[in-house]
């Protein structure tokens, strides 16, 4: 029983990556000790990759409840290959959530993983609870995400203008809440770490600049991920930044991401990593002369720390941008013109527009859930124009 007497409420939260597992960790951690919820946890994808790092191992030592690991494969890392993974999650998922029998389903963002547990949800009667729906990206990710809001019943966006596009997309406005971005809850809550330390623990030197790369493949331009990876390594170097380079999700084209920062390990300046965990990449990026690539973390967490960001391509196109980014196409001219501009400009304010004043993410996800209304009037859903 819960502390106001009911019984707990059944939160169960699908975790494929390290990002989006990263990203979601306070909010979780917040669920998982409220009085009135309880949390269970099914692990799939790259999470269960010796490959990307078996960062399944992150969510256990968080100590949550995890009811299912659902492998899937990853490899060749093509469109087919995400497709089939989507039609393999939705039956492990089915028997997953009919086991652990959750009140609520809670999903984040934009990946397949997500949208397997969505169209297994709905198809259970489960309400399904959506983390950062209404954003925009123009590639294979916004149709993604919009189908997961389209499948979802409650709503958390991370910003006014999200909820809006969710309304104008006809889901109801008295289910469509503003909570802020989870992935900045807490980053500048404490000192910021030291530079010196950090980059003596990454094998850089401090005394010169260095960039922060994180660079995962779109879809659609999967044919050129190789090539597009090997321009921005090169356009690092030669602008005179050491790099730390992590490796890319497994989308299609990562395998030539994959293959062209191998091939770039052995140059003078260049530090690759399978896999930072959270602490370590937050410390990386908070004092990083600027970050690289098309992250999601260049978009939202990065602003909070005032580091610059030159987001490349069309990954994250169309995204509410901070002042901190700056966006520019994949050619050697134009990455290099960026690398330099910003390296001149230097640091960034730290206002972020994806910061809710008054309380955290984690807080205001937790209270919705604890209290949302179950019943047939959330399930039955329209569209409300």
């Amino acid at each position: 029983m819960g502390a106001s007497g009911l019984t707990m409420r059944r939160i169960c939260y699908v975790s494929g990556t390290r990002a989006d597992f990263g990203l979601m960790q306070r909010t979780l951690l917040a669920i998982d000790g409220h009085p009135d919820l309880s949390l269970s946890v099914i692990v799939t994808g790259m999470h269960l990759s010796r490959e990307h790092g078996h960062t399944v191992d992150e969510v256990a030592a968080a100590g949550f409840d995890i009811v299912d690991r659902v492998p899937v494969a990853l490899e060749p890392a093509t469109g087919a290959t995400m497709a089939r993974g989507i039609g393999a999650m939705i039956p492990a998922f089915v028997d997953a959530m009919e086991a652990a029998r959750p009140d609520i389903v809670l999903l984040l963002g934009d990946r397949g993983e997500m949208l397997a547990g969505a169209i297994a949800a709905i198809h259970l009667n489960l309400p399904v609870a959506h983390v950062c729906g209404g954003e925009r990206s123009g590639t294979v990710d916004e149709p993604i995400r919009h189908a997961i809001s389209k499948l979802s019943h409650l709503h958390f966006a991370a910003t006014e203008g999200a909820r809006e596009r969710l309304i104008r997309m006809g889901e109801a406005p008295e289910h469509v809440h503003v909570v802020g971005a989870p992935g900045i809850d807490g980053l500048t809550d404490g000192p910021l770490p030291d530079r010196a330390a950090v980059m003596a623990a990454q094998g850089l030197d401090p005394a010169r600049p260095f960039a922060l790369m994180v660079y995962h493949p779109v879809l659609q331009e999967a044919d050129r991920a190789a090539s597009d990876t090997a321009i921005l390594v090169d356009q690092i170097l030669a602008a005179g930044f050491q790099l730390l380079a992590l490796m890319p999700n497994a989308d299609a084209g990562s395998d030539g991401v994959r293959q062209a920062l191998r091939d770039a390990e052995h140059r003078l300046d260049v530090q690759l990593r399978t896999h930072l965990a959270r602490p370590d990449f937050l410390a990386a990026l908070a004092v990083a002369d600027l970050m690289v690539g098309n992250s999601s973390s260049g978009i939202t967490e990065a602003s909070s720390f005032g580091t610059p960001v030159l987001n490349v391509g069309r990954r994250q196109n169309l995204r509410e941008r901070n002042a901190n980014t700056t966006d520019v196409p994949i050619t050697a001219e134009a990455v290099g013109a960026g690398l330099r501009d910003l390296l001149a400009h230097g640091r960034y304010p730290t206002d972020n527009i994806y910061s809710v004043p008054g309380g955290t993410a984690a807080e205001r996800i937790t209270a919705h859930l604890a209290s949302a209304v179950i019943d047939d009037a959330l399930l039955m859903k329209v569209n409300r124009y």
